[in-house]
């Protein structure tokens, strides 16, 4: 499968972010903690050079810990600040407002010599399609502010959000980069979500889970699915098919249907928290 997907609203976003970035002092970036490289749209860091830089291990709940406190390390020792979150429920949220004042300290301290007092640090918040910014910002404000749904290419526009007197923020629709030099990069994009499941062919990404699963985080089909996960991966596809009772007409195995629950139940959490690529 060729892993691909850049529709025609990412390059009027990419275009819009580039013009609004001389407005802002700080670059937020989600990036999801289960394939932290991966979900780094690689233009990102061109847009925010010469800006103060925070990544976000978002979705930090879904991945496997030990892996988050080693990106957390590499991310910091590339110079950026780093802070683990999980949005949904809130864990981190309360450390971003200082870590955003830390990062900005030039920035403020500037203003302050200018005789600019309280002007609010203003931020993009950037990230690829289903990475969570929508939850975030929410969640950081503490209302709803902006429209968030478990697909990618809910928010199509930006939208200032000012939280604070201290801070405001713009929020960005999540765009992709037009071509993936790795396909490997592809497939774990697919795997989180952060592409159109529609163009995908979902019983060759639930194998190709299935191997990485296998090789890595042994033991989780067994727990989950309750079978023999030794076989070759069609053959576990198959075990699990018969396990969960996925059948279309008569004794005929729905493979589909099962290729979509395994998917799901990586995404939602529910076979452990997997991290899907590892710090050099």
């Amino acid at each position: 499968m060729n892993y691909q997907w850049y529709p025609g609203h990412m390059t009027k976003a990419k275009r819009m972010m580039q013009e609004d970035i001389k407005l802002i002092d700080l670059v937020i970036e989600l990036v999801d903690a289960r394939i932290p490289l991966s979900s780094r749209n690689p233009d990102i860091d061109e847009l925010g050079k010469n800006k103060a830089r925070l990544i976000l291990l978002n979705k930090s709940d879904l991945a496997d810990p030990k892996y988050n406190k080693q990106w957390a390390e590499y991310f910091k020792n590339k110079g950026f600040h780093v802070l683990e979150i999980n949005s949904k429920s809130g864990s981190g949220i309360k450390a971003i407002q200082g870590v955003v004042q830390e990062a900005c300290k030039a920035k403020i301290e500037r203003d302050r010599k200018r005789g600019i007092i309280n002007r609010p640090v203003r931020a993009m918040v950037v990230g690829i399609p289903n990475v969570g910014k929508s939850t975030f910002i929410n969640t950081f404000a503490g209302r709803a502010c902006t429209k968030t749904g478990n697909r990618p290419g809910v928010t199509k526009g930006k939208q200032w959000i000012r939280l604070n007197k201290e801070i405001e923020l713009l929020d960005t629709p999540g765009i992709l980069w037009p071509k993936f030099e790795d396909q490997a990069v592809g497939m774990k994009l697919a795997f989180i979500g952060s592409m159109n499941d529609e163009i995908l062919h979902i019983d060759e990404l639930a194998l190709d889970l299935i191997h990485f699963l296998q090789e890595k985080y042994n033991g989780v089909l067994e727990k989950r699915y309750e079978v023999e996960a030794d076989g070759d991966m069609p053959n576990i596809l198959r075990e699990i098919c018969i396990s969960r009772h996925c059948y279309l007409k008569g004794e005929e195995l729905d493979l589909q249907r099962t290729a979509a629950i395994v998917i799901e139940d990586f995404r939602s959490g529910k076979l452990g928290r997997i991290t899907l690529e590892f710090p050099e």
